[in-house]
């Protein structure tokens, strides 16, 4: 009987049979955690109880995207509807370009209180002007992170019952130093280490207190959850949680290889979205304001901002299968290393990558360098260099990390972790040339410099609000 009503349910909520009212909003952001490290997107070793119970009475998103595998440029994306050329955040530790405009203020004008708890790492502070709600560490490098506490979680939604809320509770796990959580619970010598992770016993050590972090991370989302239904807002509220990018592991973050810029994202509104559900829809980050914004009230309430992503309420709803037809990236690495610019276009089902400096070696401080006690840094990377002379495995790890061809192709739906590159094979000819011409015409729509992008004066400059480089109006 519960398997029937359970059916029924979703056939009426996917008929549109129940209307959509305008939706609480709550989005929990876990940090640098690798989206397919998680049991719900096929990881082998976490255990994230809240995370399956929360994709168990929604619906995930099998293709969601940041456009750029680093802290801050994503979490501009994520807030401004807009990709990192038009909203001007296209590095990290950089700010977005003056008088952008975020959620605060579009779900703002729409009688919206618009909060946020945990870390913010976005710029400048006039463009983001979120409630700061306490109760979470805002330092993601804290070693410990600080206790957290659901006080201020509490009253921000219990506040003005009569007002919509949005909350973000941006949590600093699994960003490193990998120091929370229990990492008895993942001996190392048991762990399956994903084939682009190198094996060290180094590795090994800091994969397991990586996922213990993910699992410390997945309780504090079980308790925010568990505030919202304290609150008696869990059937009124529209609740996202997504990964960020990927974990620092190299091949991950501060990369555009799928598993840096593939996220998780899981949403759920009871009696709307459809329990239980999945989708292979293409969204990015990008697309989350617009659709909050749909929801909210209508995008007609947002005038004067030109949004890079568009409303995927229609997937939501299980009325559309489909969204994007392609999902794009971007990589500068100045400020985390020399330059190293890369970009790179997905349909969902292959990606291509353009390392636009290919005559330079790949370097990134963080994980290759130490300075002072190296506490950020987990030095793994000496182990797979010390053991790459006798562990072929191990060299082509290397090699794939530090010297890259001009381009890359992966079938990434049969080699999700892209390690075999296709772009000179002439059977996939066509679908390089063809993904090739589409990243193109997005560069230029979005008057994206290439290398003179990935520079120190470039990057200077937009830290000061004088961007050299931006999309077309």
């Amino acid at each position: 009987m519960k398997t029937f009503l359970l059916f029924l349910a979703q056939m009426a909520i996917l008929s549109g049979n129940l209307t959509a009212a305008r939706p609480n909003i709550l989005i929990i952001l876990a940090d640098d955690c690798t989206h397919n490290d998680l049991a719900v997107y096929g990881g082998k070793n976490a255990k994230t109880p809240n995370i399956d119970t929360l994709a168990s009475q929604g619906l995930t998103f099998n293709r969601a995207y940041v456009s750029e595998a680093m802290c801050q440029p994503c979490r501009a994306e994520l807030y401004t509807g807009q990709f990192p050329m038009r909203n001007g955040c296209a590095w990290n530790h950089s700010a977005s370009r003056p008088g952008t405009r975020s959620l605060p203020q579009h779900l703002g004008a729409l009688g919206y209180r618009v909060g946020l708890a945990g870390k913010s790492h976005v710029l400048p502070e006039e463009a983001y002007p979120f409630e700061k709600v306490p109760g979470f560490d805002p330092n993601c490098v804290r070693n410990p992170t600080q206790a957290h506490d659901l006080d201020g979680v509490h009253k921000f939604i219990s506040r003005q019952k009569d007002q919509a809320f949005c909350l973000v509770v941006a949590l600093v796990e699994p960003h490193v130093p990998w120091v929370m959580g229990d990492a008895s619970q993942y001996p190392p010598k048991k762990i399956q280490l994903p084939p682009n992770i190198a094996d060290t016993p180094k590795t090994r050590d800091d994969f397991s207190h990586y996922l213990a972090e993910i699992t410390y991370m997945d309780g504090q989302v079980g308790q925010v959850l568990n505030a919202l239904k304290e609150s008696g807002h869990e059937e009124d509220t529209l609740v996202i949680f997504t990964s960020e990018q990927g974990s620092q592991f190299p091949g991950n973050k501060w990369t555009n290889w799928d598993t840096g810029l593939h996220t998780a994202l899981i949403a759920r509104w009871p009696g709307h979205v459809a329990p239980g559900m999945r989708t292979d829809a293409i969204v990015q980050y990008a697309d989350v304001v617009p659709t909050l914004i749909e929801l909210g009230g209508g995008l007609d309430k947002a005038p004067g901002t030109r949004f890079d992503g568009t409303s995927f309420s229609e997937v939501l709803f299980g009325k559309k299968s489909s969204h994007r037809e392609y999902a794009y990236g971007v990589h500068n690495n100045i400020p985390e290393g020399p330059a190293y610019p890369i970009r790179t276009v997905s349909n969902g089902e292959y990606r291509y990558i353009r390392n636009v400096t290919p005559g330079e070696i790949y370097i990134e401080k963080h994980v290759m360098g130490i300075q002072g006690g190296g506490a950020l840094n987990n030095p793994y990377w000496p182990t797979w260099v010390a053991n790459s002379w006798n562990t072929p495995e191990t060299y082509h790890l290397v090699k794939r990390y530090l010297t890259r061809p001009g381009e890359e192709l992966y079938h990434t739906a049969l080699d999700p972790y892209e390690m075999t590159n296709l772009a000179t094979d002439p059977k996939h000819a066509a679908t390089r040339s063809h993904l090739a011409e589409e990243l193109d015409r997005w560069l230029a729509e979005q008057g994206d410099p290439g290398a003179k992008q990935d520079t120190h004066e470039a990057h200077q400059a937009a830290k000061r609000g004088e961007h050299l480089y931006f999309a077309k109006p």
